[in-house]
């Protein structure tokens, strides 16, 4: 789950993603849920604590 409030939106969780799930759109970070697979890589490598794992 993406904290909106905190999000800057820089793609550091995009780029650590292992199956593409999370792209990075203008002012937006969309999570496809089909294909996450909670490794939490995501949650550990955002430098603002703004994702969190459900």
């Amino acid at each position: 789950m993406i904290i909106k409030e905190f999000c800057m939106y820089c793609g550091a969780c995009a780029g650590v993603c292992p199956v593409d799930a999370i792209e990075v759109e203008e002012l937006k970070i969309v999570i496809d849920e089909e294909k996450c697979t909670k490794c939490g890589l995501c949650v550990k490598t955002c430098p603002i604590e703004a994702l969190e794992l459900q």
